[in-house]
């Protein structure tokens, strides 16, 4: 019985076999769903932080629904009849742990305990199904490795599950303000993934700019020609004094040009993998990365490309004899490409880390195109986009070096602080290389370091004029140009599956570089998640509002201030989960389980990860337990439902109330009642006791004195002057603001009290709570 991931895999193989004895089953992804922990135990379903930890030797199954809402019981039957009739299991899953786990669970779930091998199905074209069952044969314990990857995959959801439930509700039930509503969800990768955005966004905040200052000098050689060169050294100069200095003694410069040319090889980019093709895509087409994922294992699906989901931007070295085949296939296609790729026997094949063909890239090579090919209208827009992207940078591999002709003109300065390099630099494309498959394109897709503040480029220019070594020249003037820092960028949301891989990265301590590092493949350093789920954290993060898109093409990340306080509870209470560093180990120690040599090793390994995640949800409950709920600032935003602007005359007074007690308004407040809600029940004043009198309807309630006050600037503003009963009767105050404050609409007549008029949302200055007591704004 060969077991599917996907009913198109299944049929790709089908066409292949001969014998009657072959039986075929495609799970359409994971047919089983974990419990809810309220069908274990009836205690553990309301949220209760006695019943805490929540901890089980084993994660209980049951059948799955459909995105439909269909059960998967049916085909969970169906699997278990196929089994009757089948002496070997072969399990035909998408590589990787993910993949695995779809089949083991449910073999073991049906209690299969026969053999079974596993068929890695790198790509599905006719070529590399052959390879792979020769691959199988070769590898009598295909199984058993196999059930080490699995086995990993499970310990993966036995921590996401034990973490998120007992983190959920502890930090949800004993950290939470009560001003929040929505539960402050946690887990083991996206609490640290938020740290990372978090500590970025801080910075972001925290960042003052500063003026520096580069020095520009003009000069004119003896035959006439005039050029400009730039002082602008590594080390920026914030000094005003020592930029003009270095100025004056420019502007009295005299003496020889130094003129260095030379030819400067730009090699073509790596090939992609799955989270470096989700930043590309983002940045050329605005994918969500989850887009480009779909479209990539439909392509994969279809044949037209190789296994997605991976994290490696290397192919084997054993595949160096199919390049020339793939690239004849994919210049079938794009015909435009056909006339600038090298003859097949001139193609370049570049070994080596800085190249494209390694020894081992790992569990899964890069994503690549295949001798299969798209023909004619058969795509979808997007697939063929995708595709189109992926064969050009396959022909881009295999193309020769492009090749620059760089001309640095630089003179010395000597001034009373030393000698100062004046250089501008001019550069032309001599050989286009691999660059003619991309055109114009090819320079903007060189990617900056996400999060990191743009760099200043050396001054270049098109064109130099002509020049020599060793031309006379003198300073035809000098001048000091101004310029000022820059904070770091914000991430991207195509960027953050890359900055998940590439932790090492965003980390500027050597100790920390050096423990991210990954010997056994230096281009795989330590991250957070597996290529298989980064692109998830993003969306999960959005639904606890801990972060936020802005806008653009590829929108960058901001975190919220419901991100910055979850995080700043989670950091006081348990360190060690706001660690991406840390993480990052973790997650490497965990790698171990599927990499055991033996399934009962991997059982080991296995087994005492289980132990060890029952200890770190008992030590987090016992931290949380210690703690005191987190003192928010007003400026954080509450998550429970969407935002609406404050009216006019509550953000009037949250205006005047900052100015007149110095206050600084709190980010976010013009745009959101609540926050400005918050803040003035923070700093203003209370409302004065009702008289006695006044209970029960039984006389005219007055205005509060913040109320008061506004309605009479507001009536020396008009030229005005108040009605007498304002300064005695709440409702003649009211309607004399929502009367004249500027933008507040006009009141209905209000309702007899005690009476409310049904789907009718009370609006005006009076209302400026937005909820059940109009008067709380005043």
């Amino acid at each position: 019985m060969f077991f599917f991931e996907k009913p198109s895999a299944m049929r790709q193989l089908q066409r292949l076999f001969k014998s009657p004895n072959t039986v075929c089953v495609a799970a359409e992804g994971h047919l089983l769903s974990a419990e809810e922990p309220g069908t274990v135990r009836a205690d553990w379903k309301p949220w209760r932080f006695e019943t805490l930890p929540i901890v089980l030797d084993a994660i209980p199954v049951r059948a799955g629904r459909n995105r439909s809402g269909q059960s998967h019981a049916p085909k969970l039957d169906a699997i278990r009849q196929a089994l009757r009739g089948a002496d070997r299991v072969v399990i035909a899953t998408d590589p990787g742990r993910e993949g695995s786990m779809i089949a083991w669970e449910v073999l073991e779930h049906l209690g299969w305990r026969g053999p079974i091998d596993r068929l890695k199905l790198g790509a599905l074209d006719d070529l590399s199904i052959r390879r792979a069952f020769a691959a199988m044969a070769k590898e009598p314990d295909s199984g058993g490795r196999d059930y080490a990857a699995y086995l990993e995959a499970l310990c993966r959801q036995y921590e996401d599950y034990h973490l998120g439930l007992n983190g959920t509700r502890a930090i949800s039930l004993r950290l939470r303000p009560p001003a929040f509503r929505e539960p402050w969800r946690f887990g083991g990768v996206q609490t640290p993934t938020l740290a990372i955005l978090a500590d970025l966004e801080t910075r972001i905040r925290d960042f003052v700019p500063r003026d520096f200052f580069k020095v520009g000098l003009s000069i004119v050689t003896r035959g006439g020609a005039a050029l400009e060169l730039w002082h602008a050294p590594k080390d920026r100069i914030f000094d005003a004094g020592v930029a003009e200095t270095v100025r004056a003694a420019a502007a009295r410069w005299s003496g020889r040009l130094a003129v260095e040319q030379k030819d400067v090889r730009r090699p073509p980019p790596k090939l992609f993998s799955k989270d470096t093709l989700a930043r590309r895509c983002a940045k050329r087409f605005g994918w969500d990365p989850q887009h480009t994922a779909k479209l990539a294992q439909e392509l994969y699906d279809k044949g037209y490309l190789t296994y997605p989901r991976t994290e490696s931007e290397h192919l084997p070295d054993s595949q160096k004899g199919d390049a020339a085949a793939v690239v004849a296939a994919v210049v079938s296609v794009l015909a435009d490409c056909a006339p600038l790729v090298p003859a097949a026997d001139a193609l370049v094949v570049r070994s080596g880390l800085k190249g494209h063909y390694v020894r081992d890239p790992g569990e899964h090579h890069a994503i690549v195109p295949l001798r299969k090919v798209p023909s004619g209208a058969g795509l979808a827009p997007d697939l063929s986009r995708l595709w189109e992207l992926v064969a050009r940078s396959f022909l881009a591999a295999h193309m020769p070096d492009g090749i620059d002709a760089r001309t640095t003109v630089s003179v010395e300065v000597d001034t009373p602080l030393g000698p100062r390099r004046f250089a501008v630099t001019g550069s032309v494309v001599r050989v286009p290389g691999w660059r003619a498959i991309y055109g114009a394109e090819a320079d903007a897709d060189a990617d900056a370091v996400p999060g990191k503040a743009k760099r200043d480029d050396d001054a270049t220019v098109a064109r130099l004029p002509a020049v020599g070594d060793g031309d006379a020249a003198k300073a035809a003037g000098a001048e000091v140009a101004t310029a000022v820092t820059e904070p770091p960028r914000r991430i991207t949301r195509g960027e953050l599956p890359v900055v998940m891989g590439r932790l090492i990265d965003q980390v500027d301590d050597p100790a920390a570089k050096r423990a991210l590092e990954n010997p056994a493949n230096p281009n795989e350093p330590k991250g957070l998640g597996t290529a298989a789920t980064r692109d998830t954290m993003l969306p999960k993060l959005m639904k606890s509002h801990y972060v936020a898109l802005q806008k653009g093409k590829d929108p960058s990340i901001e975190v919220t201030e419901v991100g910055l306080a979850f995080l700043a509870a989670v950091r006081r209470v348990f360190p060690a989960y706001g660690d991406p560093v840390g993480r990052a180990m973790f997650e490497a120690e965990l790698g171990e389980i599927g990499r055991a040599p033996t399934r009962a090793e991997a059982v080991r390994r296995a087994e005492a990860f289980r132990r060890r995640t029952r200890d770190r949800v008992g030590e987090l409950i016992g931290a949380v337990a210690g703690s005191a709920v987190l003192d928010v600032a007003p400026g954080a935003r509450p998550a429970d439902g969407p935002s609406r602007p404050p009216t006019p005359a509550m953000l009037a007074y949250a205006v005047a109330l900052a100015e007149r007690k110095g206050l600084k308004l709190p980010r976010g407040l013009k745009g959101d009642s609540r926050i400005c809600r918050t803040f003035l029940g923070q700093h203003g004043e209370p409302r004065p006791e009702r008289p006695a009198g006044a209970a029960g309807g039984a006389g005219p309630r007055p205005p509060s004195p913040a109320m008061l006050r506004y309605a009479q600037n507001l009536a020396r503003q008009l030229g005005t002057d108040c009605p007498d009963n304002v300064s005695e009767d709440f409702e003649a105050c009211r309607r004399f603001l929502d009367a004249h404050a500027p933008g507040t609409p006009p009141r209905a007549a209000p309702a007899p009290r005690g009476k409310a008029r049904a789907g009718r949302p009370r609006r005006g200055a009076a209302a400026a709570a937005g909820g059940d007591a109009p008067e709380a704004a005043f």
